[in-house]
């Protein structure tokens, strides 16, 4: 008993009309071990006949799985009137053929009252659809969207067509005197005592450095690509000749130092940082020290780039194919929705 196959067959309806659907359930009940094959249709069961869906084998296990019971639905139709014979259906377990019961249809033609003309009716008049707000979302949406590009639209044309220059007004902060600015770094050098980390080198560079600078904003020449010898030559006719003397003496101690690797005392360090707030101090120009240096405003005025203008332009081709866009689907979501 327990290697007994049955095959049963069971349709939902035995009467149909023409164009109803059926379904017909093939249940196979065998051992949880065989393998079982279901009959295969493409479109037609039997001539006059169509199977229009074949759905998902079911398995289903009975007697503490001991059976198993697939079962398969076939959903047929048929469009010709006519008593229809299905014959059984063959389905495959373990390379053996087993045999369902036969099944009957019969399909009916729809009656028509010829004698009574008037019971037919013509087809109906289109239905307005109900008002759904979602159908109108999109619609809302792309309108509040096109509201903002137009205005942007609006304004990159207006500013392409004035082509007025550009005004830009900076404020330019005046220059400390020469002989302050000299001083302060005069003092930051001081402040940093890079002899005493025995970089003698470095101090005069530093420091010869800012009497050059000192030189050229006071007295109007390159101060920085001259020699020491170069620099006193041209101070000689400022007829300045203590203050010359100081520096001349700082020069000759950093080529010195530079040059000749000479290693200067302390005191000699302290002479020559002295020597060069003298010689500032001795050759500046006079002026008011409680005077603050004003801010000067200065305006400048540029005609717009050709790179402007040509960003300019591609913004108003995308705007307006943006807008162009929008304005189509908008008005092709409102002729679906009313029309």
């Amino acid at each position: 008993m327990a290697q007994v196959v049955t095959v049963e067959a069971k349709i939902d309806s035995l009467q149909i009309l023409i164009g109803e659907q059926a379904k017909i359930e093939l249940q196979v009940s065998s051992n949880p071990n065989q393998i079982v094959v279901f009959p295969t249709f493409r479109d037609t069961l039997i001539r006059g006949v169509e199977v229009l869906e074949v759905s998902k084998q079911d398995t289903q296990y009975l007697n503490n799985k001991q059976r198993m019971l697939i079962s398969q639905e076939y959903t047929i139709t048929s469009f010709d009137s006519a008593l229809y014979y299905l014959p059984p259906m063959e389905v495959e377990v373990d390379n053996q053929k087993y045999k369902s019961n036969p099944l009957a249809l019969k399909v009916y033609s729809i009656p028509v009252d010829t004698l009574n003309p008037d019971m037919f009716f013509g087809q109906k008049a289109v239905m307005k659809p109900m008002f759904v707000w979602e159908d109108w979302y999109g619609l809302i949406a792309c309108s509040f969207l096109a509201i903002p590009i137009l205005i942007l639209l609006i304004y990159l044309i207006i500013r392409i067509r004035d082509n007025k220059p550009i005004i830009r007004k900076v404020k330019v902060e005046a220059k400390i005197p020469p002989h302050q600015a000299a001083m302060q770094e005069i003092e930051r050098i001081k402040s940093e005592k890079v002899w005493q980390k025995g970089e003698p080198k470095e101090y005069y560079t530093q420091l010869t450095d800012a009497i050059r600078t000192y030189i050229r904003d006071r007295f109007g020449f390159n101060a920085l690509e001259m020699t020491s010898d170069e620099i006193i030559e041209r101070l000689m006719e400022e007829n300045d000749k203590e203050a010359i003397k100081d520096l001349k003496e700082l020069f000759q101690t950093a080529d010195l130092v530079k040059f000749a690797k000479h290693n200067p005392l302390m005191n000699e360090n302290d002479a020559n940082l002295m020597n060069a707030i003298e010689f500032v101090d001795e050759t500046k120009i006079p002026e008011d020290e409680n005077a603050k240096p004003q801010p000067t405003e200065i305006t400048i005025i540029e005609k717009r780039s050709l790179r402007t203008k040509i960003i300019l332009g591609c913004g108003i081709g995308l705007l307006s194919a943006a807008l162009v866009g929008s304005l189509i689907y908008i008005g092709t979501q409102l002729y679906n929705l009313i029309a």
